[in-house]
């Protein structure tokens, strides 16, 4: 029918305006149609939805008596936490925690030098989030100032003493002395000119000066930051503090940090050297990676603790804290090695045949193709196994450092604090703070891995 006919034709309608787009019906999309998706979509899984509601009811209403509604929340003492003493049921012990929350951050560390150990924390956290962020301005700069400067200035500021100080004067020397080339490259270029030499001449032979000359914000950085520290030293002195008397989160935090940090990189080199082409450096790297995960953590920190001092002369015997963290270290590379050479076999044959098409060689296409792809393939695994090396953080306890969960142990037997509740409460917070640090890492990954679309479908 034409439009004429259409306008002639009886109990005619012609809409010409185009409907406003209507939401989809709540049987479809909406909270509505995710529930009975998820939750109620067969007899099996409406059985186990409401199996698993009793459960969390019948938990959640006793864990939220014991530690809100009957919770203690300020005393003095262990009379606070007594039933006998209060008249009424008594829950949780949380005025025990808000007593003992300085050693379970600091351990045995002397309280007047305690500012010390804020100064890192505050370090760490700045370094943490300049990493982290996305748009966070001068990655570079932020990755120098935490795999670099962080390192050193913790190290000088938590131990102090006769070494601390001697390093502090090394590197304020070697700091200073790349300031003095660096402006003595920058004052060269201007010479140039004063001379009246020809532009293109001295460009051609100031340029390996003007790239040496690149990195002046990184000394500067380090001139402040072992200036404050000198600066530190002199006004207010930095005594030595014994490693035995470190514990608590700080400690929980060092060791975690240092295993991250290093074992990503001997992860990628222990996993390139097993797919070597090289048959003693796969066979190397294959007896290390099968040895250490073939035995516990507790094995290698027991063997860290008891067999590295017999590898170095007397003098030179490695700190009682040193040694966990260096078989922490070395037992997370190993899983990291495996996770990281999963990503690597999950890359096309194409990828490689690409690069090497590019005229590129192996660092590079490593470097530039190849690490890239597979680091974004194994984000979950890699944040998987930094989360289990945190949690096994606690067992550095079997050789006597004093962690955050062992701090909580040590006060448990305090008679100040000896309540029927004390020990539930004590491990219920530790429980919170390796929930928080773990469910952070866990979101932050979730956020990369959508970022980086590691987990789109092909």
């Amino acid at each position: 029918m034409t439009d004429a006919t259409l306008e002639n034709a009886p109990n005619r309608f012609v809409r010409r305006e185009t409907l406003q787009q209507q939401p989809a019906p709540l049987s479809v999309a909406g909270p509505i149609a995710w529930i009975r998706t998820n939750l109620f979509s067969g007899p099996a899984g409406t059985i186990l939805t409401l199996l698993s509601l009793y459960i969390v009811v019948v938990a959640v209403e006793d864990l939220v008596r014991f530690y809100i509604i009957d919770a203690v929340w300020t005393g003095a003492s262990r009379e606070a936490c007594l039933a006998d003493k209060v008249g009424r049921p008594v829950g949780a012990c949380w005025p025990y925690v808000t007593d003992r929350f300085q050693y379970f951050v600091y351990g045995s560390y002397p309280v007047a030098e305690r500012w010390r150990v804020n100064i890192v924390f505050v370090m760490f956290a700045l370094g943490v989030a300049w990493l982290l962020w996305n748009k966070a301005p001068q990655k570079k700069l932020g990755a120098f100032f935490f795999f670099v400067m962080l390192p050193l200035s913790g190290f000088i500021l938590l131990l102090g003493g006769a070494t601390a100080e001697s390093l502090l004067r090394v590197l304020l020397l070697i700091s200073a002395a790349l300031a003095v080339v660096y402006a003595v490259a920058s004052f060269v270029p201007s010479l140039a000119v004063w001379t009246s030499a020809p532009r293109r001449v001295a460009e051609q032979d100031l340029s390996p000066w003007r790239r040496f000359a690149g990195p002046k914000i990184l000394i500067l950085m380090a001139l402040v930051i072992f200036g404050l520290i000198g600066v530190l030293n002199e006004q207010i002195g930095l005594p030595r503090v014994d490693t035995g008397l470190w514990g608590g989160m700080m400690v929980t935090f060092l060791i975690s940090a240092v295993g991250i940090v290093f074992s990503l990189p001997f992860g990628v080199v222990l996993a390139l050297g097993r797919r070597s082409r090289l048959p003693i450096i796969q066979l190397l790297s294959v007896i290390f990676i099968e040895f250490v995960r073939g035995v516990p953590l507790i094995t290698v920190l027991f063997m860290a603790n008891t067999m590295l001092p017999l590898f170095v002369p007397q003098e030179y015997s490695p700190d009682r804290l040193l040694r966990p963290l260096i078989g922490v270290a070395l037992f997370a590379s190993a899983y990291m090695a495996e996770v990281i050479r999963g990503g690597l076999q999950a890359i096309p044959k194409g990828q490689f045949e690409g690069a090497m098409s590019l005229g590129l060689g192996y660092w590079q296409m490593m470097r530039l193709i190849i690490l890239p792809q597979a680091m974004r393939i194994v984000i979950p695994g890699i944040v998987n196994t930094f989360i289990g090396l945190f949690k096994d953080t606690t067992l550095v306890t079997i050789v006597g450092i004093f962690d955050f969960l062992n701090t909580i142990q040590a006060t448990l037997v305090d008679p100040t604090w000896a309540t029927p509740t004390t020990r539930t409460t004590g491990y219920a917070f530790a429980a919170l703070f390796y929930f928080l640090c773990c469910w952070g890492m866990s979101r932050y990954s979730i956020a990369v891995e959508k970022r980086l679309a590691a987990g789109q479908k092909r």
